[in-house]
């Protein structure tokens, strides 16, 4: 099965080298393009895709205010920023709006058809310097609500960068109950991503920042 991607970046020359070398990976499907956040939006409405890659600074609508509003509205949809800078306040601003992963656009062709697979199969991929630099300006959720054992069972999974399929395999239940479970532990977090999700999970000390 192919993941459908969804390239969004103001540069036309940057979205046709994102997909002349996707296109490359049997994997991979670029299915769209959007030139800004508010076409993003538009164009994933349209397409379903399983990842965008979000640039962040463009015209109209920023990549941040799309990322969230693309949450929010479709859920089951992972995006990855994909930018020049690599600041605090972008990294932050991402990941709070409910980014999977943080690329720079430096970053060799293979190792992002790996973070787009990845992302499609539910993995949070984050260094342990990015959590660590993440998880003082990511605040955790005040008051969540309390996880059942098997939700905090896939959280801590989640969290150690397992798939979905490999948490499925490791609890032996289904890939939709993981899904399912997932869902219920972003919604009783108050967050928007697995990622926010698996920083909780650090915060609290169920898993080690480095596991």
């Amino acid at each position: 099965m192919t993941i459908r991607v969804l390239v969004v970046d103001d540069h036309s020359v940057v979205r046709q080298g994102l997909r002349m070398f996707l296109g490359l990976d049997a994997e991979l499907d670029v299915v769209g393009e959007a030139s800004n956040g508010q076409e993003a939006l538009e164009r994933a409405r349209q397409l379903r895709p399983d990842v965008v890659l979000m640039d962040l600074i463009m015209p109209v609508m920023d990549g941040i205010t799309a990322i969230a509003a693309l949450r929010r509205e479709m859920p089951d949809t992972e995006v990855i920023a994909l930018t020049s800078v690599l600041e605090d306040e972008k990294v932050i601003g991402a990941v709070r709006a409910g980014a999977m992963g943080y690329l720079l656009k430096d970053t060799h062709a293979e190792d992002l058809c790996r973070a787009i697979k990845a992302a499609a199969a539910g993995q949070v991929q984050l260094s342990p310097q990015a959590a660590a630099r993440l998880l003082r300006e990511v605040k955790a959720p005040d008051n969540p609500e309390t996880l059942t054992d098997r939700e905090a069972d896939v959280l801590r999974l989640l969290a150690k960068g397992r798939s979905n399929k490999e948490i499925a395999q490791a609890l032996i239940i289904g890939e939709k109950t993981v899904k399912t479970h997932v869902s219920n532990i972003l919604a009783k977090l108050n967050v928007p991503s697995r990622t926010q999700a698996a920083l909780f999970a650090v915060r609290i000390g169920m898993v080690d920042a480095g596991a």
